[in-house]
């Protein structure tokens, strides 16, 4: 298997998810905004007996650094990765940083997002348009990079973490991105599905916190089934309405 990439591998849902992969046996490549994200989130990794690798390069967008380089070990089953999500070409390079890594890849999850409460009137234009970069165009970009190459050899899984079920009119920017991004896995499902790409959403409907009902290692268990799932079973829109397990 040629592992998984996890955009936006921050604490919470980022971190699960990678966790999960990486407990099926899948080398994972992790890739957040900060260094010190990054980092953190591959140490937690390495507990679970992954080894980090780092992957650095020059920095092509504000304050921000692309993986593009081998690791510290040759063995490393992780490789910790930094983008900015709004800067194209680093999106890509860390893209291409993972598929040097560990060959392309069997699922790409892509969970970066602004989350943060406003009204109609309180943001900007330039603070929506920022927003819906992080929130659809991200994603976008991921997808068109990796897709085409999932379609050409016939498997392949792309994964977007959605919430937001309905439009609430305290967090505007994040309801307008998450309707994008639902629009986004449907048209990613039309242009890639037939040739074997399975693209869903994953939409988590309530605050996330660990040995909560939106306990993320509860969460990232949906990653992992979606990916897993057989052809004549996918699902494209996952709600999870928080753990009833106890």
């Amino acid at each position: 298997m040629s592992g998984a990439v996890v955009i936006g591998a921050g604490p919470g849902i980022g971190q699960a998810v990678a966790r999960r992969f990486a407990r099926a046996g899948m080398p994972v490549a992790l890739i957040a905004r900060t260094r010190r994200t990054v980092d953190e989130v591959a140490r937690a990794l390495d507990a679970t007996g992954s080894a980090p690798e780092t992957g650095t390069g020059p920095g092509t967008g504000a304050g921000t650094e692309t993986g593009a380089g081998t690791g510290a070990e040759p063995g490393a089953r992780v490789a910790a990765l930094t983008a900015d999500v709004t800067d194209e070409a680093a999106l890509r390079a860390a893209l291409d940083a993972a598929a040097d890594r560990f060959g392309p890849p069997d699922v790409v999850v892509y969970n970066a997002a602004i989350v943060r409460p406003d009204r109609v009137g309180e943001l900007s234009a330039r603070g929506h348009l920022d927003a819906w970069a992080v929130n659809v165009v991200g994603a976008h970009t991921a997808a068109a990079h990796v897709a085409p190459a999932m379609a050409r050899r016939g498997s392949g899984t792309f994964l977007v973490t959605s919430g937001m079920p309905r439009p609430v009119p305290r967090y505007v920017s994040l309801s307008l991105g998450k309707a994008g991004v639902r629009a986004l896995v449907s048209l990613l499902d039309q242009e890639y599905g037939p040739a074997g790409v399975h693209v869903a959403a994953i939409t988590v409907d309530g605050p996330v916190a660990p040995g909560t009902a939106f306990d993320p290692d509860a969460i990232a268990e949906h990653y992992w089934r979606l990916h897993t799932q057989p052809r004549a079973e996918w699902e494209h829109d996952v709600l999870f309405s928080g753990r009833t397990d106890g």
